[in-house]
């Protein structure tokens, strides 16, 4: 019985150290991709930003339309690039989260809703009038762990912490 339990502990440190090389890095790859591809998609449109202004929550309502379509655009593409190299990820994951939360009260928030009910319709990935903030609810989840965690350790972070801070 006890060789049976140290072979799981030993199964699920390797798993640790896996998730501090691969699971990480898994997040900032797809967030990169989602990310990077809504700001070259920004890069290539036309700013509908202008037609959204006053939904935009404080202090964002406050800057005008183009700077905030330049904004929005930046920090979406650098943000990716900083991801996949996984460079000032918590800085550019946090600065994430709260473009997802404007994105989320701006856009993907239901315009009216006197119910938990109904406010829940607004969970989903099509808009059939509710809203549809379920995707930049998955995205905050997904960046939580870059942010509180870091990027892990196959990560431009990291090769600076151990330059910097040689253990």
């Amino acid at each position: 019985m006890k060789n049976a339990f140290n072979i799981g502990r030993h199964a699920i440190t390797a798993l640790d150290m896996i998730g501090l090389w691969i699971g990480l890095l898994s997040l900032r790859l797809l967030l990169a991709w989602e990310f990077g591809e809504a700001g070259f998609e920004k890069l290539h449109g036309n700013n509908w930003f202008a037609d959204i202004q006053g939904q935009f929550p404080w202090p964002f309502n406050l800057i005008p339309a183009d700077l905030n379509w330049a904004l929005a655009t930046g920090f979406e593409i650098v943000g990716a690039i900083a991801l996949v190299i996984g460079l000032g990820t918590r800085f550019f994951s946090a600065s994430l989260m709260a473009l997802s939360v404007v994105a989320m009260l701006s856009v993907h928030w239901p315009e009216s809703w006197s119910t938990f009910d109904e406010l829940l319709k607004g969970y989903a990935l099509t808009d059939k009038g509710h809203g549809n903030f379920k995707l930049p609810v998955i995205y905050l989840a997904m960046l939580l762990p870059l942010v509180f965690m870091g990027p892990g350790r196959l990560s431009l972070d990291a090769l600076v912490r151990r330059w910097i801070a040689p253990v």
